[in-house]
């Protein structure tokens, strides 16, 4: 089975919710009232925030807002799935606020399509990852410089499991080919595992060239997921 986590089924949730919700009329504050919870706790389940979800609430929306017996007993199960702890909690301390969301939803994709300057987290070796985040803690210990980079390998199993990887498409901009990150020995390491996992039959790597006299600077890196089957991309 492929972990897609908790945050794909608590935000899958609070869609049906809403939309059941909506359907009826009822404000949230209505249907609150009628569950005896605060219209907060109503607004978390629907925006998919809840820390905890509570399978009886989401049997007393399910009674509230006329949802079948069939609807219920999917919703029942998408709570329960919902309060799975995924295996980045235990790197919890070390992920931003909100990044868990966007490894949640990485982790439960189907495709993946990136555009960045640097090589993506997804394709990188345990040197690149380990030279680029010492470059931006710089005074970290060493020891969660290595639960960074332990961290980052792990996000890798989605695209190298046997079972039904994610396809990743990638285009890459023709800087992050020349920018030495760490050292030549390095680099030289990261460019050959990029050729090596471009022949990987889910794996695409495009290169933008950069266009003459354009200086490098590193912009925000841009991502798309798509969490269930569809038709294959485009290639440019």
């Amino acid at each position: 089975m492929v972990e897609t986590g908790s945050t794909v089924p608590r935000r899958q949730l609070g869609r049906y919710l809403r939309d059941l919700r909506q359907q009826s009329g009822m404000t949230i504050a209505e249907v609150a009232r009628r569950i005896e919870r605060g219209a907060s706790t109503v607004q978390r389940l629907e925006t998919g925030e809840a820390d905890r979800i509570r399978v009886g609430d989401v049997e007393a929306l399910c009674q509230v807002l006329g949802a079948s017996e069939t609807e219920t007993a999917a919703l029942r199960g998408l709570a329960q799935r919902g309060n799975t702890k995924s295996w980045w909690h235990e790197y919890g301390d070390l992920i931003p606020a909100n990044f868990d969301v966007y490894i949640g939803l990485e982790s439960a994709a189907v495709t993946l399509t990136l555009f960045q300057e640097l090589v993506p987290g997804l394709v990188q070796t345990a040197d690149y990852t380990r030279a680029l985040i010492r470059s931006v803690h710089l005074y970290d210990p060493d020891s969660e410089i290595t639960r960074r980079v332990e961290m980052r390998m792990r996000r890798q199993v989605m695209i190298t499991r046997r079972a039904q990887p994610a396809a990743l498409d990638i285009v890459l901009d023709e800087s992050a080919l020349h920018r030495v990150i760490g050292n030549r020995r390095i680099m030289a390491t990261q460019l050959r595992h990029l050729a090596d996992v471009g022949t990987k039959p889910n794996i695409t790597i495009r290169v933008c060239p950069t266009p003459p006299g354009c200086r490098w600077a590193i912009r925000p890196a841009r991502s798309s997921f798509w969490t269930s089957p569809r038709t294959p991309m485009g290639r440019c």
